[in-house]
């Protein structure tokens, strides 16, 4: 991997701009006991404190009901347009609980409807009939999300309702966890993503409700997430923004008050733009590398990222990058184009390491007969 290497050197060596503007520092502990800072353009960890202890996520629980509603349409199993009822039995125990969409008793609401309650003024009541809508039932969407949020990766989390509702502890997630839920959202559904989520009001039901999210119309760039907020669980916000080309995803939890949830949600992403700048190491499905195959019709199979590599360094410095490669090999035919068989670890001096899934450039079929023949010959003589 010395050629990888070689050229990710080089491409960082470029000159120092002009003297940036003085950054916002990072929140302190007391505003946000819990704080996460990902580039999801790199996957890259910006800032950490306390990102594996599990917290109650209240109303943030709904960002993982909105990603699956966006993945269920994705499959066809859901439609914006299609039209849900409220239960009465869901309307007694949900009209006007907490925060509200103010669905009607006899409510004829449709999926885009009832999402824009969630995401923009977290309706509890919108929740509840979505999942109710979707799945048949709260238990279903419920098992669902849990199924979700262990396909994506969020290793130490579990959710016992849609709508982050008080339920004794069993709903809790980690602010890594999170992060992983919003880089799923915005990089598997951006469509979706920039239409259902970060309006700065809802009007239904004759009604105008504003959106609390603390950084959209504020720090520029800024789209979303979720807050949330219970007596047990403080105050907490889900966040990102886009700048450039460089998304930041952001977590602040347990904040004793809404002024300090805002202040520190701001001034951490501000931080990770301003003290950060972001490099390309390989455009999107350039051939970084290669994997050795067993058993198949070429020896070996060209490595790709279908999205590029970039990563994010602190501005003004030019430090030592390492790149390695990592798959279990040789690999097996028959490899799929595009199916992820190896990792791209990237290693940058004075931060935490992380890993680029790659792909296979090309299909690599079973080896014929006589191509099984050349293979062993080669390796003979080789």
């Amino acid at each position: 991997m010395k050629s990888l290497a070689a050229l990710a050197t080089a491409m960082l060596a470029a000159p120092v701009g002009a003297q940036k503007p003085p950054a916002p520092a990072v929140p302190n502990e007391n505003d946000a006991p819990i704080a996460y800072l990902l580039d999801a353009s790199s996957g890259q960890v910006l800032f950490e404190r306390d990102i594996d202890r599990r917290f109650m996520p209240a109303s943030i629980t709904k960002v993982m009901t909105t990603f699956l509603a966006f993945e269920w349409m994705e499959e066809g199993r859901i439609f914006p347009e299609q039209v849900y009822g409220i239960r009465p039995e869901t309307f007694r125990q949900w009209s006007r609980k907490g925060s509200t969409m103010f669905l009607p008793a006899d409510a004829r609401v449709t999926v885009d409807d009832l999402i824009h309650g969630v995401t923009t003024v977290s309706a509890n009541d919108g929740a509840i009939v979505l999942a109710e809508g979707a799945a048949g039932s709260v238990e279903d969407w419920v098992a669902a999300m849990n199924a979700k949020a262990s396909e994506i990766g969020m290793a130490n989390s579990h959710f016992g309702n849609p709508n982050g509702w008080m339920d004794e502890g069993r709903t809790f997630v980690t602010a890594r966890d999170l992060g992983t839920l919003a880089q799923a959202m915005v990089t598997r559904h951006p469509s979706k993503y920039r239409h259902f989520v970060g309006a700065s009001e809802l009007k239904y039901n004759g009604i105008a409700q504003r959106n609390h999210d603390p950084i959209s119309g504020v720090v520029r760039g800024a789209d979303g997430i979720k807050t949330g907020y219970t007596n047990q669980a403080g105050f907490g916000f889900l966040g990102s923004a886009q700048r450039d080309g460089r998304r930041l995803i952001m977590v602040v939890a347990g904040s004793p008050g809404s002024r300090e949830r805002a202040r520190a949600s701001r001034s951490l992403i501000e931080w990770g733009f301003q003290e950060f700048e972001g490099k390309t190491l390989f455009a999107p499905e350039a051939r970084i590398a290669s994997a050795r195959v067993q058993g198949g019709g070429a020896p070996e199979v060209g490595l790709e990222a279908p999205s590029g590599v970039r990563i994010s360094i602190p501005k003004g410095t030019n430090p030592e990058v390492a790149l390695s490669l990592r798959y279990e090999g040789p690999l097996r035919a028959p490899i799929a184009q595009g199916e992820q068989v190896a990792e791209l670890v990237v290693a940058i001096a004075g931060m935490p390491e992380h890993r680029v899934p790659l792909v296979a450039s090309e299909e690599v079929l079973d080896a014929t007969m006589l191509q099984r023949v050349f293979n062993a010959f080669r390796s003979w003589i080789t």
